[in-house]
């Protein structure tokens, strides 16, 4: 019986990275379909190399950062209880090498490409691992403390804060530090619209996203006697609540209705476990209006260049998500309990705090050693021809 329970409980786990894997080519659909046309090829590289860079950099120092264990042993070691610990790696990879994916939707269209492959190995190496140990492993004694002085946990079931304000955080960084695109605000005050090149492939990836997503929450349980429907069926009515806001606050716009299931995707996640299914509904389309909003205001009043919006998508509606968490996973409102408010606040914060240092940090340094940008005429002509010497069609936008 223990060697079924254990081949169940890799299996279950693989299903769920195999899942989380598949998301990220909604990373990439949402991106080629939010970008112009000249930079949708670079938009489908990044993703993919970026992937993998994390795959190394996660294998080889973040996942020991984190937890602490080393694949530098026999194979027979690691082959133990059917190989469990790696199958585990490969489903938390999968959560870390979102970071980056996050980062890359916010400098599309003008940043250069090694120096953002070299960014991504860092992050995944080094400033995510350390939250997510903090996070998920107890490391330095953070939780307990919390526990000590507010009576629980932080408590992140999928990663609201983990992986998705800490990813729409250290974007927020690099896009700082990045700069607008050219042209995109003048000198006098006015804002140049770039219309996404394809609603089709951002609904695509909107889709992909949003059904790999289950995945993603449901098998953080990360063992199949721990599974949840609570998890899904949160996870689903939070998916409704932030697409219906969406509509509403974005009057209709096909854009903000298919971030919309995302950023009520992203809310959720903290909480999923704990929740009542009507809490959840009011916590994703919360993310939806908050979504639209800052979106507009990030944008338009702040005239900051985040191209898919991925600090408010995903660094603030994260955040929301882990404070909600205390609120709505509380039994006073028809919560399973064993959260504070105080907690949660807490470790939303120092989260924040990570990502903010850790992105300012990676991105600081490579800004003034090796620089960011594509220079103008390589960013006028897209990142296609200037870094992938290909377009996506043989029609290209000149401008």
């Amino acid at each position: 019986m223990a060697s079924l329970k254990s081949g169940s409980d890799v299996l279950f786990v693989l299903l769920g990275a195999i899942l989380v894997l598949a998301m990220h080519s909604g990373f990439a659909f949402l991106e080629l379909g939010t970008v112009r046309s000249k930079n949708q090829v670079n938009a489908l590289v990044k993703i993919l190399t970026d992937f993998c860079a994390s795959t190394v950099a996660y294998f080889l120092v973040g996942y020991g950062i984190a937890y602490g264990v080393s694949f530098f042993t026999g194979a027979e070691q690691l082959a133990a209880k059917n190989g469990y610990e790696l199958v585990r790696f490969f489903f938390l990879l999968t959560f870390a090498a979102a970071v980056p994916a996050i980062v890359s939707g916010g400098i599309a269209e003008r940043a250069r490409f090694y120096p953002q492959l070299f960014a991504t190995a860092a992050l995944v190496a080094l400033v995510y691992p350390l939250f997510e140990g903090i996070a998920w492993n107890q490391n330095f004694g953070i939780q307990a403390w919390l526990k000590s002085a507010f009576g629980a946990e932080f408590h992140d079931f999928a990663g609201s804060v983990v992986v998705h304000a800490v990813g729409g955080w250290v974007a927020l960084s690099a896009v700082l530090l990045l700069g607008a695109r050219r042209g995109r605000y003048t000198k006098d005050g006015r804002i140049t619209a770039h219309p996404p090149s394809s609603i089709p492939f951002l609904a695509l990836g909107a889709w992909i996203l949003s059904v790999g997503w289950f995945g993603f929450n449901v098998m953080s349980a990360q063992a199949i006697d721990k599974i949840s429907g609570l998890v899904a069926v949160n996870s689903l009515m939070a998916m409704a609540g932030g697409t219906l806001a969406a509509l509403v606050a974005g009057r209709n716009d096909p854009g903000f209705v298919h971030n919309g299931p995302l950023a009520g995707l992203v809310a959720v996640c903290a909480g999923s476990d704990v929740m009542h299914p009507a809490g959840s509904f009011v916590v994703g389309a919360a993310a939806g209006v908050l979504f639209v909003y800052l979106f507009t205001v990030t944008q338009n009043r702040w005239k900051i260049d985040d191209v898919l919006g991925v600090w408010p998508l995903h660094g603030l509606c994260g955040a929301w998500g882990g404070i909600a968490c205390g609120i709505f996973g509380s039994k006073a409102l028809g919560g399973l309990g064993g959260v504070s408010l105080m907690s949660q606040l807490s470790g939303t914060l120092l989260g924040i705090a990570v990502a903010l240092a850790g992105g300012g940090i990676v991105y600081g340094l490579l800004k003034s050693v090796v620089g960011l940008r594509l220079d103008e005429e390589q960013e006028y002509r897209g990142a296609d021809l200037a870094i992938h010497k290909i377009s996506a069609t043989p029609f290209r936008e000149e401008a």
